[in-house]
């Protein structure tokens, strides 16, 4: 009888730190998984709007990726067609284009022309015009717009605001 609730106690005891170790190890496998804080934190960029010059384009960078910062004038904002102002981020008065620099094409980093108020990709003659929008083809679809958020006076790169989530519905963004 003694022997037997021995083993009893024995068989809960080992049950029992094993279900502990797999626990612990289950959680330490969680924790390595998990994407380090400054990885979390390279994932969000907060742009100060205020400091953009007007038709002069300012490359940013976000998650390794350029970002197209310009800021339109009054002239441009005026004479935008509906294609060109769905694509506008709005921040206080001011209206911004703000995309991925890359065309959508081939991956090419386009030049922009302040002159000509456009972007042309040197490698198979692309063209955008100021709000990113395709005005000449190979190109199958206007610039990409990051996610963002905007906060006042500022715009976040890497959260999805309400503005985003509106262009990505009516498919102005991917």
């Amino acid at each position: 009888m003694k022997n037997s609730s021995r083993r009893g106690f024995m068989g809960k005891a080992f049950g029992a730190v094993a279900g502990i170790g797999a626990v612990a190890s289950l959680y330490a496998m969680k924790k390595s998984w998990d994407p380090l804080p400054s990885v979390k934190a390279a994932g969000f960029t907060t742009l100060d709007m205020s400091i953009y010059n007007e038709n002069e384009l300012v490359v940013e960078k976000w998650r390794g990726k350029p970002i197209f910062v310009l800021k339109k004038t009054a002239d441009m904002v005026a004479k935008q067609t509906e294609e060109q102002k769905v694509r506008d981020i709005k921040v206080g008065d001011a209206h911004y284009m703000v995309c991925i620099g890359l065309c959508t094409h081939l991956g090419c980093i386009p030049a922009y022309d302040a002159a000509k108020e456009g972007f042309l990709c040197a490698c198979h003659g692309g063209q955008f015009d100021w709000s990113g929008a395709v005005t000449h083809v190979p190109p199958p679809r206007g610039f990409d717009i990051p996610p963002f958020k905007v906060d006042g006076s500022k715009l976040v790169l890497g959260e999805a605001g309400p503005e985003y989530k509106k262009m990505k519905e009516t498919g102005v963004t991917l």
